[in-house]
């Protein structure tokens, strides 16, 4: 009977995650269109419902009712494949991110978390980089010039941000002693803003790094090269349409959100709050469920936030500047952020 409680309690948490996710992503959507309006001094979406907050609604609906065009010369099997791929991995990573306090437990199965692994950053990891495969797939089987470079744009420039952002890492993992992301964050949890890793861990420079080449892994501006409308038409979705298009931007959204979750919970103390022990700990339960899904919820959406001012303001680079940022700056940078950090420890030993 156990049994069966402890599978019907990880599907409720994994629909109800999952639903949550997907509507993360549709109004991240919305913040960004909203927001890039107000860089570029104009109102953006505000018809659809009050505040336009109905928008992101209509255009799901736009997209499942488009004409859904699969052009002649396209290997099919593998088209079809790729938009499944970008968006399948970008929904696996959400099963290993504690989004709550896991002290928080209804009969014994912890409410805010899918799945706690002892390497998760690792799998993180792994799952980031399958998901170039479905960019790559894209390009290859569109049999389209435009989206054939657009994916080789993508792997080559995700193979190597992939190496700055890995390393970026390591700083955090050497202080906590462990690759679980709970014991990561439960690292950061001693004296609030203090302990996090991006300040009294000493990590500022591995967080610049791992900001970088999150806008590279994502295909972000001003690293969205993947995807220039001025040189590629549309990259390596060029050929794609109706929903299969939308997986892709639905996948490009939810690695935000990923790529927000990772960094709260490795620099910015995860769902602790950054006052520490300064207030007491709330009796009512109901607090103590809500106050850290809210404080990690905050810290994920100030990075959504960082990430569209970023690309409001910020022009595109020229390919050889993107590649020469990767491997001349970034990846020098991360390695000696982690001599850096093992002298420090081992200073403090």
């Amino acid at each position: 009977m156990t049994i069966f409680w402890f599978f019907l309690w990880s599907l409720l948490k994994i629909i109800v995650a999952v639903v949550i996710f997907l509507m993360g992503v549709a109004y991240t959507v919305l913040l960004e269109r909203k927001l890039v309006a107000r860089i570029q001094n104009r109102w953006g979406p505000s018809r659809v419902g009050p505040f336009g907050l109905l928008q992101p609604l209509v255009d799901g609906a736009k997209s499942f009712l488009k004409e859904d065009l699969i052009p002649t010369s396209v290997y099919r099997p593998l088209y079809l494949l790729a938009p499944m791929i970008s968006l399948g991995c970008s929904l696996i990573l959400i099963a290993v991110v504690p989004f709550g306090d896991p002290n928080i437990t209804y009969h014994g199965f912890r409410i805010f978390e899918i799945a706690d692994i002892n390497v998760g950053l690792l799998v993180l990891l792994g799952v980031t980089s399958i998901g170039v495969y479905g960019i790559a797939l894209s390009g290859w089987s569109s049999n389209n010039k435009y989206s054939l470079l657009g994916s080789l744009r993508s792997s080559a420039q995700l193979v190597s941000y992939e190496l700055a952002l890995g390393l970026s890492l390591v700083g955090a993992v050497m202080r906590a002693g462990s690759l679980n992301l709970r014991e990561i964050v439960e690292c950061q949890s001693r004296r609030g803003l203090l302990s996090w890793n991006m300040f009294g861990g000493l990590q500022f420079f591995a967080f610049f790094i791992y900001l970088m080449a999150a806008f590279a892994e994502t295909n972000r501006s001003p690293f969205d090269l993947p995807e220039a409308e001025s040189e590629l038409t549309g990259g390596y979705h060029t050929e794609y349409s109706s929903m299969k298009f939308a997986m892709f931007f639905m996948a490009e959204y939810g690695n935000m959100i990923n790529v927000g979750c990772v960094a709260t919970l490795l620099f910015l103390g995860g769902w602790t709050s950054p006052f520490g022990n300064l207030f007491p700990t709330p009796q009512n339960v109901f607090l103590q469920a809500i106050l850290p899904l809210f404080w990690f919820v905050f810290k994920v959406f100030t990075f959504l936030f960082l990430y569209v001012w970023v690309r409001g303001t910020l022009p595109r680079f020229r390919y050889d500047q993107l590649m020469n940022y990767g491997w001349r700056f970034l990846l020098p940078l991360a390695i000696l952020n982690i001599v850096g950090t093992s002298l420090w420890l081992a200073y403090r030993q």
